[in-house]
């Protein structure tokens, strides 16, 4: 979505009373959100340029997506329920909460088997991304979410590696008098959400509680889930120039079951149902989920903290975090007893402990007629994984914890440096950036029955930025920006060698270059249209090279070419309604050959378009509104090769509702919302590369969900 003034207006008015802090040290806390569906409303960002900063006058496609949004009439259990709207991303909802969402941005990250990777995911300033790059939308909490940042194109490289794009989530401080709130919300396949919160303000020190239980029996066979989370944070100012805001949050699935992927057949028979394994002698229509109890577990807790010092327009920041994950997951083999002395098992479980540091130093001049913001810092992550593989049988049954087979200790840590530069005056904003990416990786490995596999690899590469926006006039902003990017394999894509061994240490980070142009504008004092177009090439491009028996190797494949554009536009059409449209148009390609795989093939798990669009109407006073969205996309295909049937392109309908009351003290809200009113049958995301043509995960068919909340305000 786009969320852009209606009028020019001076910085300092955009968030008059609010306080809007550099990455991570809070989100702007408003006296009262915005209203659903309401008009345009000014944005700053601090994505991209790591200050505050009006985002009409960044050279960068970046998008918010506010408090109202995040929230509008939704379950607030996935990333992919707020971000439809955002153009130049992809967040494909797998209906399987053991592998997590699909995000991509201009197609990096697409290909990711489960997770994030491709795109890095940030919380209150704190990584949500591992130093490889591979991370977890889930620990997003969207429950006390103010505010999310998404960054696209050649900035994205200032955050260093697996940077092909940013999405960055603000939470809101605790201030005022206190509340509580509770939210009960459930809707089609047993889906159940409860949540319950607190926030305000003690003396000087304001806090945000909030925990919450998500249960559902799932849209697939074989796909029940239960979330818990926890969030806490506290904001308080040590002194008038400082701030100290200190955060903890926890997410825990016990037992998620995972529903596979399943070929092009049985999703045309049913879109629920799960593979058979016809492998199974004893139970001939059994699935492969059900007959090696497919499921994953996590338990994963995050603390963190930061501290800012002013001193006038200059400060210091430093931030530090540290966090435990612990996951087990049972997956599907078919090779069962006769695998040999080196598979590695169905079952993986591994301990990790992570943590991290930043230090920032933001010092602003006069300059040459002009303000010039100069910032250096450095930032340092380092991630240990306890990892064993098991056999996932024991005796004759499936889905238990068999033999050891895999016993190791995985060490990643990086150490970036970066500076950043921008001068604004006149009609010019301009900007420059260097960031030096580095990564290493360390492995000790503890069984040696099947060799030892131990070693270690480092990877690191200078990433430059350089941007340029000219405003044209106050209705015209025009801009341009170039950098490189890097993106090295994650611990997962080095896990394996084609030849059937151990860890891949001679695959290679990919590179690329980007290029974006792009245009923001204001058509009167209500519409405001964004438009980029933009380019990345791409070398080394990692793909997946064999997949069997548990076991995914990855190569280097040829140069890639991304191609695209973007536009978006939000408009107030008067008597309380209001109309958004995101266009993103997208050719990614391989540029040469490799294998099998010819020249000018599409990328896998890449739609060449998809669009969003809204007409919504809210009445004046807030206390009713009302939608229509539309959601498309086109074919997406699976495999490298491009021979195996495509996801076919869909578009689908949405309808929500939503009023809100007050009474003295008390607040309340309601919701209904349904997706998919024409209950179209369509694929919502891919598995890409999978060898056993396994590839299609079926999105709902018609599905609804309503939810009511009550605050009362002491």
């Amino acid at each position: 979505m786009v969320q852009l003034p209606l009028r020019r207006k001076p910085l300092a008015l955009l968030y008059a009373g609010s306080a809007v802090l550099v990455g991570g040290m809070g989100a702007p806390a408003l006296a009262a959100g915005p209203e659903p569906d309401a008009a345009p409303v000014p944005v700053v960002v601090v994505t991209g340029s790591r200050i505050e900063h009006d985002s009409y006058d960044f050279p960068a496609a970046i998008d918010v997506v506010d408090a109202a949004r995040i929230g509008n009439a939704q379950l607030r259990v996935n990333a992919s329920e707020a971000l439809a709207a955002v153009p130049g991303l992809v967040v494909l909802n797998r209906q399987n909460y053991a592998q997590d969402l699909q995000i991509s941005s201009r197609g990096f990250g697409a290909r990711s088997a489960f997770g994030v990777r491709g795109v890095r995911l940030i919380a209150d300033g704190i990584p949500a991304s591992m130093p490889d790059g591979q991370g977890q939308a889930a620990t997003f909490n969207l429950d006390m979410a103010e505010r999310i940042e998404v960054l696209r194109g050649p900035f994205s490289a200032l955050y260093g590696n697996h940077s092909g794009g940013v999405v960055q989530l603000f939470t809101r401080d605790g201030q005022g008098r206190p509340t509580v709130e509770t939210t009960v919300s459930g809707g089609s396949d047993g889906t159940r959400k409860i949540d319950i919160n607190s926030q305000g303000e003690v003396g000087k020190v304001g806090y945000v509680i909030d925990v919450s239980r998500f249960d559902t029996d799932g849209y697939r066979d074989h796909s029940a889930a239960r979330r818990d989370q926890g969030f806490a944070k506290l904001s308080m100012r040590p002194g008038a120039d400082s701030r100290l805001t200190i955060t903890a949050s926890s997410l825990d699935q016990d037992d998620t079951q995972d529903p596979l992927g399943v070929t092009w057949a049985t999703f045309r028979r049913d879109p629920r149902a799960g593979e058979i394994d016809t492998t199974d002698t004893q139970l001939p229509n059994r699935t492969l989920a059900e007959r090696y109890n497919t499921r994953k577990s996590i338990d994963h807790q995050q603390g963190g903290a930061a501290f800012e010092q002013r001193f006038g327009e200059d400060r210091l920041r430093v931030m530090a975090y540290v966090g435990k994950r612990q996951v087990i997951q049972y997956q599907a083999f078919s090779r069962g007893f006769q695998a040999p002395p080196t598979h590695s098992g169905g079952v993986v479980d591994f301990d990790r402990d992570f943590y991290g540091l930043e230090v920032q130093w933001i010092a602003v001049h006069q300059f040459a007629g002009g303000k010039l913001s100069t910032t250096a810092g450095i930032e340092y992550g380092r991630s240990v994984d306890d990892r064993q593989g098991y056999e996932n049988f024991v005796g004759t049954q499936f889905g238990l914890r068999g033999a050891l087979r895999r016993n190791e200790k995985d060490t990643l840590s990086n150490l970036d440096p970066y500076l950043q530069t921008e001068w604004a005056g006149g009609p010019w904003v301009l900007t420059a950036g260097l960031r030096r990416s580095s990564l290493k990786v360390d492995v000790e490995d503890r069984f040696l029955a099947n060799g030892n596999d131990s070693g270690s690899s480092d990877y690191s590469r200078i990433t430059p930025v350089l941007g340029a926006l000219y405003k044209v006039s106050d209705q015209l902003n025009v801009y341009a920006s170039a950098a490189r990017g890097f993106e090295t394999p994650t611990l997962n894509e080095l896990f394996y060698s084609n030849s059937g061994g151990g860890f891949n240490f001679n695959l290679a980070p990919a590179r690329s270059k980007h290029l974006e142009l792009g245009a923001k504008a204001q058509l009167g004092e209500d519409t405001r249209i964004n438009a980029a177009l933009f380019q990345a090439r791409t070398e080394d491009e990692m793909v997946v090279d064999t997949a069997g028996g548990g076991r995914t190797s990855y190569r280097n494949a040829s140069s890639t070419l991304r191609r695209g554009a973007e536009v978006s536009l939000e408009s107030s059409l008067g008597a309380g309604f209001s109309a958004r449209a995101a266009v993103t148009l997208l050719r990614a390609t391989y540029e040469t050959g490799f294998g099998s795989v010819s020249a000018g093939k599409r990328l896998p798990g890449v739609p060449r378009a998809n669009a969003f669009a809204e007409l919504a109407w809210t009445e004046p006073g807030g206390r009713l509104g009302a939608a229509i969205e539309t959601l498309a996309s086109g074919k997406i295909y699976a495999e490298d090769t491009n021979l195996e049937t495509a996801a076919p392109g869909y578009a689908v309908v949405n309808a929500r509702i939503q009023a809100r009351q007050s009474v003295d003290r008390w607040r309340f809200k309601q919701f209904l919302r349904v997706n998919n009113i024409f209950d179209r049958n369509y694929v919502g995301s891919v598995i890409v590369g999978d060898t056993n043509r396994r590839y299609y995960e079926a999105a709902p068919g018609r599905q609804w969900m309503a939810g009511v909340s009550a605050e009362y305000t002491f």
